[in-house]
């Protein structure tokens, strides 16, 4: 594939979807090794994407909220002139960019009605996030032998972050750090049946301590009290609630021996950093569409309420070193 000056990546959605993407865009990279290429994202994923090597740029301007915004963002895309754009959001924000920029965009791939590069599929919205972008990708001719069966497409990597953020090694004498569970015990206040209940996570966090492993918890700011909650079974579990970027999120993930939580996007991106993982899913989460892939076990039940301590500390203990 000849170089391209200049690409366009686009991905403004949720943390899951743009941790998923990040298979896409170390293929684009592959493909396009000395072109120069800009991710067009949202301010919480510009950390996290300036770490990365798959992008030389990164433009948070990309979920507009005025019709200003909206037209801002296309003159400088049209000033721009980006010998091709990859889609990888492929929702109606994205659409609406791309019609905007009409009659004469760049050479754009994605399901946009009009794309030159056009992901046709009518199966695409049912097909997972990897699989669907492996053939998006197969289309715009840059993958020829993309893996599209269900479950082939690979996981994003996220081996990266740790070259970029070398671990501290302990000072001479120093007992060596013990290793430690990531709890991510948060999720969708308005849906309780995809929250495991917070008594269940603290009796799993005093197992997991009880073998010798640290517990961290992890979540945005309104979920300090459910980690103080897990701080009453384990004392010393850390609390970093509120406390952590995306960035930051990932390092964690690719240093924790185990990783378990509800269907949140953080929950992606540390089973992308490659830690062992145990994903909770309830009734009206479909991992096959979203799930994590990599090191991963997913638990289903209709309610998360159901699910048993045993269920979730047998997979756990399944997943963590020997």
């Amino acid at each position: 594939m000849a170089a391209f000056d200049k690409i366009l990546v686009v991905q403004a959605g949720n943390i899951a979807e743009f941790v998923l993407s990040l298979a896409a865009m170390r293929r684009i990279r592959a493909a396009h090794p000395r072109a120069r290429i800009t991710l067009l994202t949202i301010p919480a994923f510009e950390a996290l994407a300036k770490t990365s090597p798959y992008v030389n740029e990164v433009d948070t301007d990309g979920a507009p909220n005025s019709p200003g915004e909206w037209l801002a963002l296309r003159k400088k895309i049209k000033a721009a002139k980006y010998a091709r754009v990859y889609d990888l959001q492929g929702n109606s924000s994205s659409n609406t960019l791309f019609q905007m920029l009409r009659p004469f965009p760049p050479p754009w791939s994605g399901p946009a009605k009009g794309a030159k590069l056009r992901h046709r599929n009518p199966n695409r919205d049912r097909m997972h996030i990897l699989e669907r972008h492996a053939e998006q990708l197969q289309v715009a001719g840059i993958w020829p032998d993309a893996p599209t069966t269900p479950g082939d497409a690979p996981a994003p990597d996220l081996s990266w972050i740790l070259r970029r953020a070398p671990e501290a090694r302990p000072a001479s004498g120093a007992q060596a750090p013990r290793p430690f569970v990531l709890l991510v015990p948060g999720g969708n206040e308005k849906a309780p049946e995809k929250r495991w209940p917070i008594e269940a996570f603290s009796d799993l966090a005093g197992r997991l301590f009880a073998k010798g492993y640290d517990i961290v918890i992890i979540g945005g700011p309104q979920e300090s009290a459910l980690a103080r909650t897990i701080q009453k079974t384990v004392g010393r579990a850390r609390d970093l609630t509120g406390r952590t970027d995306f960035a930051q999120i990932a390092l964690l993930g690719a240093r924790a021996a185990l990783a378990v939580g509800n269907d949140t996007g953080p929950l992606h991106l540390i089973a992308a950093a490659g830690a062992p993982t145990v994903a909770l899913f309830a009734a009206g989460s479909d991992a096959s569409l979203t799930g994590p892939r990599g090191h991963v076990a997913v638990l289903h039940a209709p309610s998360l309420n159901e699910m048993a301590v045993d269920t979730v500390a047998s997979a756990s203990f399944s997943l963590l070193p020997r």
